[in-house]
């Protein structure tokens, strides 16, 4: 496909297309279909990708694996900061390739994700009582220790590698009138945004912000960083207080709106895409379909897509999230 719409982007669309080749296959080519009974529920051919069904349970496989394979020969030893998806996607990237990594979570961190970091390989340290807290212990470990702080939503490539999933959206039978997408740090909206704005330039690229935690809507709208004093939000993986200057330059010009969505729409979302297809998303995974019950409204007689993101969470989540009434 030809792209139709050129811009200034420190995110390279050969370089999508190049990460669309080179991840790992286990994070390509995710199952992506029209959910007939959510979009008769809501009013809007609702079309769904599902990032669950991998090693990780999530999209960031994708960004880490080509972020790693990019790297040059003899880099230092790897450092980030996670919710526990990133966390888990540079652990598996980095086990393959046999180097070490040491991931900072906060102390609240999902006991989940901790294990599964620490079982695919990672060092975890636990500190802070949040994840930008947990970011921030982790660059100063990286200035005192002469590792290399690998940050979501600032390296490019973690973008490009995301943004491979509005290659495969593409391949859709029919044109998106809008895309619903998650939006933590920026990196997953940044690369579909890079993507969709060159080869569907009609498309509006919305991102979607768990309302307990709207630093990025909030920043988005006024053009530069705005933190927040804390979260409160279920959305652990979308829970961002300390945006990255960075990624906000990378959505100016390539996304059309940033919306909220409360946690109620977040449970009621997880619980009917469990109930109509048997899938077990978590809260950030669930926020684009928490977007389109919201504004439904807005939305009605359109065709959306929207990804599920991840799906980790732990039992009792689970029951209490999809099960009980």
């Amino acid at each position: 496909m030809t792209p139709t719409r050129s811009l200034h982007s420190r995110l390279s669309l050969e370089n999508i297309e190049a990460a669309s080749r080179a991840i790992d296959p286990v994070f390509l080519n995710s199952p992506q279909f029209e959910s007939q009974p959510l979009g008769e529920l809501l009013g809007m051919k609702l079309v769904l990708k599902v990032e669950t069904v991998n090693p990780i349970r999530s999209f960031k496989g994708r960004g880490a694996d080509f972020f790693v394979s990019q790297l040059p020969a003899g880099q230092p030893r790897l450092v980030c900061a996670s919710a526990g998806n990133f966390g888990q996607g540079m652990a598996y990237a980095t086990r393959k390739r046999g180097l070490p990594l040491v991931v900072f979570a906060a102390e609240n961190a999902s006991p989940v994700k901790l294990d599964a970091m620490r079982r695919i390989g990672a060092e975890v340290r636990l500190h802070g009582e949040d994840l930008d807290e947990a970011k921030e212990c982790a660059r100063i470990f990286a200035e005192e220790s002469g590792a290399y702080f690998v940050e979501d939503g600032r390296e490019p490539s973690i973008s490009e590698g995301a943004g491979t999933m509005a290659v495969e959206l593409c391949r859709h039978s029919a044109a998106f009138d809008a895309l619903l997408i998650p939006l933590g740090n920026g990196a997953l909206l940044a690369g579909i945004g890079r993507w969709m704005k060159a080869h569907s330039p009609s498309t509006q690229i919305i991102g979607v912000c768990a309302a307990g935690a709207p630093s990025m809507a909030l920043s988005f709208r006024q053009k530069k960083p705005l933190h927040t004093d804390s979260v409160q939000t279920i959305a652990d993986g979308v829970a961002v207080r300390v945006p990255i200057p960075e990624a906000l330059n990378d959505l100016a010009n390539l996304v059309d709106d940033v919306v909220l969505a409360e946690d109620d729409a977040l449970i009621e979302a997880m619980r009917l895409i469990f109930q109509y297809h048997g899938l077990v998303v978590e809260p950030a995974g669930a926020a684009g379909v928490a977007a389109a019950l919201t504004f439904k409204q807005r939305f009605q007689g359109m065709t959306i897509g929207t990804p599920l993101c991840g799906g980790n969470m732990t039992p009792e989540q689970a029951r209490c999230w999809l099960l009980e009434p």
